[in-house]
């Protein structure tokens, strides 16, 4: 008779995003495997308290204080235990109420609480690409330190991770993201100048959060995939190439030094990399639609336009010169998107925006963790007065 597991508690930091909401629909769906142990939310507290009461986790928090009374009167029949702001998120991370975190918060603000986890040596989803292309090289240390899996989360690392399943003794010769282009793939700058927030929103594929949405449509976002993968990895930035494949059907490609390339094939579907990351080393089985072979169709794959998308060759520009450059980058890159989906500056303004930065702060080759904090200031100080937030 096969041995039952012990239910895998989950801390979903960032519960109420689209990450989040997804995972719940994974534990929802699997109550027998996975329990929502630790749920946190910056400032949706109506969902926040909608998911505490379905999945009666431990612990809930907010990260906005002004909301704390709200949802601590709203949990109040029952035994949940309510906290509110950044130091109570980074305290919970540390606590032995879990055993694995989905790290969905989305940005910077995910860097802490992954470290602090990572400390207390708990297993890390990371859907936060962010805490390594802010600070890579301290965050996958630690990880060895702690004997800690970083399971990436991400559909392309994902793929990656699943590819080389098993081939822990061959050399990777360079893994190969495949990016499905956003909504503006084959635009030229006179379309883009006039792009409007509600427009680049709408991605073709993908069913993502604002942030993430813009990213991809600016091609940032597979920039920060290819510095998340150079540490998630352990690759040299000449190791890592970037393909446009609109069809994101295949999420990405490791091509080995006998020149085999393995591809990790599915619908575009995150709950799929979700499940996937919080049950390894197991599969299991679920409901989600399949890619059907006998359907007529192509995948096309084609060089990614560097010159009208020219966050990705900041991008890889940040990448090769390491340091504090992809810290500064990502704030920048915060600030604009922040700034664009406000309607305060333009679509490529927003590269304008961030190469300013990037020339801005002072260059520093081998950080610590307090001066990635310095530059990231540093760097959001500058974009922010640019463009007068």
């Amino acid at each position: 008779m096969a041995k039952t597991l012990p239910v895998k508690r989950i801390g979903i930091f960032g519960s109420t995003g689209s990450i989040g909401t997804q995972a719940l629909d994974v534990i929802r769906a699997n109550k027998h495997m996975f329990s929502a142990e630790v749920l946190t939310a910056q400032s949706n507290d109506e969902l926040l308290v909608k998911q505490a009461l379905e999945f009666n986790p431990n612990i809930v928090v907010i990260g906005e204080e002004k909301k704390y009374n709200k949802v601590k009167a709203a949990l109040a029949n029952t035994d949940i235990k309510v906290f509110c702001g950044e130091k109570a998120l980074e305290d919970v991370a540390s606590m032995d109420v879990y055993d694995m975190m989905l790290a969905a918060i989305v940005g910077f603000a995910g860097l802490r609480p992954t470290l602090n986890a990572i400390n207390a040596g708990k297993a890390v989803g990371l859907a936060n690409k962010e805490t390594l292309v802010v600070a890579g090289d301290i965050v996958m240390q630690l990880a060895v330190e702690k004997r800690v899996p970083i399971i990436p989360v991400d559909s392309e690392h994902s793929a990656i991770f699943q590819c080389l399943v098993g081939e822990t003794l061959n050399r990777i010769e360079k893994v190969i993201l495949t990016a499905s282009g956003g909504p503006f793939l084959g635009k030229k700058p006179n379309f883009l100048v006039n792009v409007k927030r509600d427009h680049a929103l709408q991605h073709p594929n993908w069913s993502m959060g604002a942030k993430i949405s813009i990213d991809s449509a600016t091609l940032m976002n597979k920039g920060l995939e290819m510095i998340e993968a150079k540490w998630l990895f352990n690759l040299e930035p000449d190791q890592v190439q970037v393909v446009v494949h609109p069809q994101s059907i295949i999420h990405s490609m490791v091509q080995f030094e006998d020149g085999s390339i393995k591809a990790q094939m599915g619908l575009p579907d995150m709950k799929l990399p979700i499940q996937y990351a919080m049950a390894f080393p197991q599969r299991i089985p679920n409901n989600f639609p399949r890619y059907d072979f006998k359907k007529p169709g192509q995948l096309t794959f084609e060089e990614p336009d560097t010159k009208t998308f020219r966050n990705l060759a900041l991008a890889t520009d940040a990448l090769y010169k390491g340091g504090n450059v992809p810290c500064v980058l990502n704030a920048a890159n915060e600030i604009a998107v922040f700034a664009f989906l406000r309607n305060r500056i333009g679509f490529l303004d927003m590269t304008d925006l961030i190469e300013r930065t990037m020339n801005q702060v002072p260059f520093v080759a081998k950080p610590t963790l307090e001066e990635y904090f310095e530059s990231d200031a540093e760097a959001r100080n500058f974009a922010a007065s640019i463009i007068k937030l």
